[in-house]
């Protein structure tokens, strides 16, 4: 069963948005940590490592994923929602500033049903991200999920 959607950018640039298979979670794991190591500076390399088991044996079965395929079929990017809230929007560094962030998050929006989102404080690209598709901060937690100290700001539509 896919979800298929092809969708084409002003740059002639062709993604496809799709349902993620259980056999790509380790390629999604790797496009997580460069994307993390490009863009979430302010993270510990001990947390990172605390949190690459969790994503992968945890994380991406609570999540409705769907990935940005290029016209390869090689994923780009991915999104997680889960009860409304992007709980995970990963780009391959190689691929950021295309717009691939942008068409999924939209693809969260309007057919996943997300209209909330938490980002690191520290994490300055993505606050802006978000600000610039219409998301508002709403709230701030001292801590992350994981009850460390990476301040996170609410954000919704």
């Amino acid at each position: 069963m896919h979800n298929n959607k092809m969708l084409n950018f002003q740059s002639g640039l062709v993604m496809n948005i799709d349902i993620v298979e259980k056999a790509d979670h380790l390629q999604l794991l790797a496009i997580w940590e460069a994307s993390v190591r490009a863009t979430h500076d302010f993270l510990a390399e001990d947390d990172l490592q605390e949190l690459k088991p969790l994503i992968l044996e945890q994380y991406f079965d609570a999540v409705d994923l769907r990935c940005a395929k290029n016209g390869n079929g090689e994923i780009q990017g991915f999104c997680g929602v889960h009860d409304g809230n992007i709980e995970m929007l990963f780009i391959s560094p190689d691929e950021r500033g295309k717009g691939i962030g942008a068409m999924l998050a939209s693809n969260a929006i309007n057919e996943q049903g997300a209209s909330k989102v938490d980002v690191n404080e520290q994490n300055e690209q993505a606050l802006g991200f978000y600000q610039h598709i219409g998301f508002k901060v709403t709230g701030r937690s001292p801590v992350d999920g994981q009850g460390k100290a990476y301040p996170l700001l609410h954000m919704a539509l």
